[in-house]
């Protein structure tokens, strides 16, 4: 299996992870968190897929941590906590982990690949694993502790990704 062979399945398990993980809870905002992870690893997958086939390939700014942010906010204005339990704390540590594994994954591949363009595009889907890791960070805080959390939150720390 080739670097873009591998690749494009660890996004597409990354996907598959995030949209079944999305059926096992009930929270609604956590739902679109997961939909909004599911979506990024497609749009990696894509990228991927494009340059297993020598296509030129852009990498576009994601608006992700500002719209996790946004559905954060919206929780807290409605005070939505249902579905959020403890119990879940698993499923997003091993999320976590699986970010984790592709961000080393994709840094080692910066390093080994030679094409400037495609060390970048390695180095920016890196970055995006990185966030995702934080995001899934910011919900493990919020499972454990839903109300205080809420209510506590500061918003300043997603700017710094």
């Amino acid at each position: 299996m080739n670097i873009y062979d591998y690749a494009m399945q660890m996004e597409k398990d990354g996907e598959n992870y995030y949209r079944d993980s999305a059926r096992k809870i009930d929270n609604a905002g956590l739902k679109k968190i997961l939909g909004i992870l599911a979506n990024a690893e497609v749009k990696h997958y894509d990228i991927l897929q494009k340059m297993k086939k020598n296509e030129k390939v852009q990498m576009p700014d994601t608006e992700i941590l500002s719209n996790v942010k946004n559905i954060f906010v919206n929780m807290k204005e409605e005070g939505e906590t249902s579905g959020v339990t403890v119990s879940q704390q698993e499923l997003y540590k091993k999320a976590q982990e699986i970010e984790k594994k592709s961000q080393i994954f994709y840094l080692e591949k910066a390093d080994e690949v030679n094409n400037p363009s495609q060390k970048e595009i390695f180095l920016k889907i890196a970055d995006e694993e990185k966030k995702h890791y934080f995001i899934l960070e910011n919900i493990l805080d919020f499972v454990s502790r839903p109300q205080n959390w809420l209510e506590n939150a500061e918003w300043y720390h997603l700017e710094e990704y």
